[in-house]
């Protein structure tokens, strides 16, 4: 088998299926190539953040998760028993999501397939070979071997990514240095309510349903288990062991749907762009899975890398634009390791003076600020990026303080003609494509390049609730992944 695509994309998980819808929606060709030949039934990450669910609802289907999840106003740093009020964010979404990854692979699977995305199951990726024009991509399927040439290849396959190491990127950071235990159980009985934590002397307890009515998720921080190695299965008799020792009581579990050990491995690619190869989701950054958050950053990198690769493939930007990448999203994978790293401290470390951080952490939570800090590093609505990606268009420059931080889900009042009505800023980036924002007021209105004609919409309307934040703007230029660009005051378009 061989063939030709602008991208060939490496790994069919969530983030790969982003990549691959954001490059579909632009009109470009691509393929996803996954070894494994069905869909994972298990899921380790079950929660989606805010800024997730606001990256979804820029393209129309937010819904389609909302109508499979559970929102929760709160969520756990380090779990601690103060917990992050997500219901005091700016955003539309001011909850995590609780749904399990195998449903958010799923619904992504479902729109690539909807967008055309050439999918190939049972590929396992053996050779990447790198030209000044292209990547031929070569591996092993059921009877044979393939071959295709893309233009670009993005690696989206995990922690132990082929395609990371085939395209020589250093992975650093620090080895596992314990596990913890993960099982989907049932329990014959339960406490008061359906989910809790603990944490004392004895280690670490996360309880909470999986939402099929039946089997519930339990995560242990054992410090007498944890120095088994990651490799070593967990058995049902252990993980009751663990949960007697520092819950009193295994609740009589039974019937494991699915048991696994995982480790606090962290670790950060080097670069995460090697000529016409770039890195998504784990294959870019690993860590210990605290706080959910490695899936979500994962589908963030992907929005990111996916409407640049679509402007340079279509013409419509310079091929510089793709060094963007890495200069915007390392920083991010980099804090979270930090982020991750401080909670592996907090729940691994169960002397008195850990436990005593503990409670001076938990109650300085109780503070609103500092509440709110941690809640918006988690919910991924603190990114903002310091340098525009491209050179500014004509009429329109940065300023300082505004341009690169993400918009929330911003009410426009239509002002053009006899319409002044009301929708949302997300509605009109469905598209992937740029978006103009300017003042029925606002002159002059130079008229656009040809190729940012090409990439953006234009729309007259006015933010009325945000006018004491902006000032005298004229003109927003919003990017495709919903950061702004661009803005213009006063007697600029």
């Amino acid at each position: 088998m061989r063939n030709t695509v602008d991208v060939a994309v490496v790994g069919g998980g969530p983030v790969g299926w982003m990549v691959a819808c954001e490059l579909a929606l632009a009109g470009v060709s691509v393929s996803v190539h996954e070894r494994r030949t069905e869909r994972v039934k298990q899921s380790r990450a079950m929660t989606l953040h805010p800024r997730s669910l606001e990256i979804l609802a820029l393209r129309g289907l937010a819904d389609r998760f909302l109508a499979r999840g559970l929102p929760l106003p709160t969520a756990h740093y380090g779990v601690l028993d103060t917990r992050l009020d997500f219901s005091a964010l700016d955003t539309a979404f001011p909850f995590t999501l609780f749904i399990p990854q195998a449903v958010t692979e799923a619904l992504l699977e479902e729109r690539a397939r909807e967008l055309g995305v050439d999918i190939h199951r049972g590929h396992q990726v053996t050779g990447l070979r790198q030209d000044p024009e292209g990547v031929d991509v070569e591996g092993t399927r059921e009877g044979g071997t393939f071959r295709v040439r893309a233009r670009y290849v993005v690696g989206a396959d995990g922690a132990r990514s082929i395609a990371r190491t085939l395209a020589g990127i250093p992975f650093q950071g620090t080895e596992t240095t314990m596990s913890l235990m993960l099982g989907d159980v049932v329990f014959g009985t339960l406490p008061d309510q359906p989910a809790w934590t603990t944490v004392n002397e004895h280690g670490t307890l996360m309880v909470a349903p999986l939402g099929d009515g039946r089997h519930h998720r339990v995560v242990m921080n054992d410090p007498l288990r944890s120095g088994v190695p990651v490799s070593e299965p967990v058995t049902l008799e252990e993980l009751a062991r663990s949960l007697r020792s520092i819950e009193g009581s295994d609740f009589g579990m039974h019937s494991p749907l699915w048991l696994s050990r995982f480790g606090n491995e962290t670790k950060l690619a080097a670069t995460y762009r090697s000529g016409r190869v770039f890195l998504a989701g784990d294959a870019a950054h690993i860590h210990l899975p605290a706080g959910g958050q490695g899936l979500n950053v994962g589908l963030q990198d992907a929005m990111n890398l996916g409407w640049k690769l679509a402007g340079v493939l279509r013409g419509l930007a310079p091929e510089a634009l793709l060094d963007s990448y890495h200069r915007e999203r390392h920083p991010v994978g980099a804090s979270l390791l930090r982020n991750t790293l401080s909670q592996t401290a907090l729940i691994s470390t169960f002397n008195p003076a850990g436990l005593a951080l503990r409670e001076t952490v938990s109650a300085l939570l109780t503070l609103p600020d500092a509440n709110r800090k941690l809640a918006e590093q988690i919910a991924a609505l603190d990114v903002a990026y310091a340098e525009p990606p491209l050179p500014a268009p004509p009429g329109l420059d940065t300023v300082s303080g505004l341009p690169g931080g993400r918009l929330p889900d911003l009410i426009l009042r239509g002002t053009e003609g006899a319409s002044h009505s009301l929708y949302s800023l997300y509605s009109l980036m469905h598209e992937g494509r740029w978006l103009l924002l300017r003042r029925e007021d606002s002159a002059p209105r130079p008229a656009l390049t040809a190729a940012w004609a090409e990439w953006t919409n234009v729309v007259t309307a006015d933010i009325p609730a945000r006018e004491k934040d902006w000032g005298a703007w004229t003109s927003l230029w919003v990017r495709p992944d919903g950061h702004l660009g661009y803005v213009a005051h006063g007697g600029t378009p």
